[in-house]
């Protein structure tokens, strides 16, 4: 099993490329190991030292290493826990993958803005290595949460405002603004 690694805008996380499907929908995205108790995959992940957090997309496991730690020591190790999970075929997830919404009982304008998150802005984000999650519209303002390479990211600002809320505002002129959320 060949593994591919890529850099992320975010010089803290670094994206591996099993080469193989990670989740089967949905993504995840664990900032310790407390949170990753239904992921064996991050479990593994989050015994190394270093590393920080784990996003998992649908073929690619995003990881953030600690401030205090360097690429050069964990990343050897990052690939070796991924290779050693994916070849003995252990699951990635135990139980649901990910939180389904219905979207039923959504506003058009609601629905509007999330065809445009999943289409056109979640693959882009993806390819960095992170997603953007819809959590709610009031009074104008869309919330988003950042995840995996997205999470602070130094273009993270850049991007929510110049580029999605740009396209959001042109597209659903019921949106005035579009801001992060942890």
């Amino acid at each position: 099993m060949f593994i591919q690694t890529e850099a992320t805008p975010n010089p803290a996380t670094l994206k591996f490329l099993p080469g193989t499907q990670v989740m089967g929908s949905g993504t995840a995205n664990f900032t310790d190991a407390a949170s990753a108790g239904n992921s064996p995959l991050a479990l593994r992940l989050f015994e190394i030292d270093g590393v920080g957090g784990v996003f998992l997309g649908s073929d690619f496991v995003t990881v953030t290493k600690a401030d205090e730690a360097a690429w050069d020591v964990v990343k050897p190790r990052v690939l070796a826990a991924v290779m050693d999970h994916f070849t003995q075929g252990a699951p990635v997830m135990s139980g649901s993958e990910a939180d389904a919404d219905s979207g039923e009982g959504d506003s058009e304008t609601v629905k509007q803005i999330k065809e445009l998150i999943e289409t056109r802005v979640r693959p882009a984000v993806a390819q960095d290595g992170g997603d953007i999650v819809f959590r709610s519209f009031e009074e104008g303002v869309v919330y988003l949460h950042m995840q995996g390479a997205c999470a602070g990211c130094p273009s993270s600002t850049a991007t929510l405002k110049n580029g999605i809320e740009n396209m959001l505002r042109h597209y659903v002129p019921e949106v005035t603004e579009v801001r992060a959320v942890n």
